[in-house]
């Protein structure tokens, strides 16, 4: 695969047939793939075959092999010229994402009480690959209103207060949820899980702030020096993963009516505005509802943890996910159009000014929370203005090993004791689990952000360590 270096942290793939566009990867030298082991940038290639898509398939610096897209792709499609929607480009764990919360304590304040804190969230919150939630979910009527209203509903029935809706994407619910186009099986399998971690890269961080560059907009988020946050990761468990299963299978069988052919199946995809596009469309925000309520859940739980514990008081940051289809008005060669933008493994980035940010957050731009691999920093960005790939970013530091290759790395290791010399608390998870997630598996998260920042994609406000960790 040639690359051409357009400018420092930005690589072109130039177009070639069947290709409609060229592809951009926004990456240091470094950070790219290797070609010879991850075909990511294959499917960067492929991804701009799909009908409809404009300006070009992108690439963040956390890019890795994914399913149909790769996992840090950006596409969008025009709508009104036959733009199509692919699953493939919002994958299995639809919505999953990522929730900051910030405590009114600082670390000298909790270091007495971390493993009382730690005990507490280890034991009240739900995780693993079975089931348990925080809410049990009594009937069908429960289950449709976090379809269709997300947070909000949890909100509703007392699981956090009005503020964190006002620092949630969306107000923490898409509205054209359609929870009739789920199917029985993804109902089943979410029914039991709403309010859980799962497993795999999922998690639940404590931290601290160790460094904030830029004081006025970190005031704005609410962060200081010293201070301790609760970072939350997870998305739409069974629900969403059946979700983009059945559509998947639904698209590959629609495609030949439609006329089109993609490189691979799993580029499944169908028009916007067909039948098969528009029930996928309500289904996929049923479960980003479902992701967002999960998020809310698993809040509340930290909350009352904290206030037991510490006496304080935890407030939502912002929450955004990275693993969507939304459809969004964007400038495509010097005019306004109504496009598709897959985001996968990415996240939005708004600009300052934006009409979709809180008042309070609208001369700052969007709060953008990229964590790090288990038992390194995260970091907190904002977005900025002119801003390229429809104002989107990275989502993580990206994997450079499989989950195989991580366990097989790390034979003979103590991984719990690996953590604990960073300082780590850990809660919960098997040697296997934490095999698979540690730092070696994963890109350098610093230089990930320096990339991100290096290409405009958005610019840093705080680094965050951990300071212990619950995982599935």
């Amino acid at each position: 695969m040639e690359l051409v270096e357009e400018s420092p942290y930005r690589f072109r793939i130039d177009r070639r047939d069947p290709m409609r566009v060229p592809g951009v990867v926004f990456a240091s030298e470094a950070l790219l793939p290797d070609v010879g082991a991850d075909r990511s940038l294959e499917q960067v290639a492929a991804v701009a075959t799909l009908p409809g898509i404009v300006d070009a398939s992108f690439a963040m610096p956390d890019v890795h092999l994914g399913y149909g897209f790769p996992i840090g792709g950006v596409a969008a499609t025009d709508v009104a010229a036959g733009g199509v929607v692919s699953p493939g480009g919002v994958g299995f764990d639809i919505s999953c994402g990522v929730r900051l919360l910030a405590a009114d304590l600082d670390l000298a304040g909790l270091r007495p009480r971390l493993e009382a804190v730690m005990d507490g969230l280890g034991g009240a919150t739900p995780r693993g690959a079975g089931r348990g939630a925080v809410w049990h979910v009594t009937g069908r009527s429960d289950l449709d209103g976090v379809l269709r209203e997300g947070s909000r509903y949890a909100v509703q029935r007392g699981f956090g207060v009005g503020r964190d809706l006002e620092r949630c994407e969306d107000h923490g619910a898409l509205d054209d949820a359609d929870p009739g186009a789920v199917s029985p099986r993804a109902v089943e399998r979410g029914a039991t899980q709403v309010g859980s971690l799962g497993s795999g890269n999922h998690f639940l961080e404590v931290q601290s702030v160790a460094e904030v560059y830029d004081h006025d907009v970190a005031t704005t988020f609410g962060l200081w020096p010293g201070q301790v946050c609760v970072m939350i990761h997870c998305g739409s468990r069974g629900l969403g993963h059946q979700i983009c299963t059945d559509y998947v299978r639904r698209m590959e069988k629609a495609m030949r009516r439609y006329d089109i052919q993609v490189p691979d199946r799993q580029l499944a995809c169908a028009p916007v505005e067909s039948p098969e596009g528009h029930d996928y469309l309500g289904a996929m925000a049923a479960a980003a509802n479902y992701a967002r309520a999960n998020r809310q859940l698993l809040t509340h739980v930290a909350r009352v943890v904290f206030r037991r514990v510490t006496g304080g008081n935890l407030d939502l940051v912002y929450d955004v996910s990275h693993n969507q289809a939304k459809i969004e008005t964007h400038g495509v060669d010097g005019e306004r159009r109504t496009l598709c933008v897959h985001r996968k493994g990415a996240t939005r980035a708004l600009p300052p000014g934006h009409p979709d940010l809180p008042a309070d957050l609208c001369d700052v731009g969007q709060p953008v929370l990229i964590p790090g691999s288990m038992g390194t920093a995260s970091y907190v960005l904002a977005g900025v203005p002119g801003a390229p790939a429809f104002a989107s970013t990275c989502h993580g530091a990206g994997r450079v090993q499989s989950r195989k290759q991580a366990v097989r790395a790390e034979r003979g290791q103590d991984p719990h004791r690996q953590l604990a010399a960073r300082d780590v608390a850990v809660r919960g998870a098997s040697r296997r689990g934490l095999a698979e997630e540690m730092p070696a598996a994963y890109k350098d998260i610093s230089a990930v952000v320096e990339a991100t920042e290096g290409a405009g994609l958005c610019r840093k406000v705080a680094r965050l360590m951990p300071i212990g960790v619950v995982k599935g």
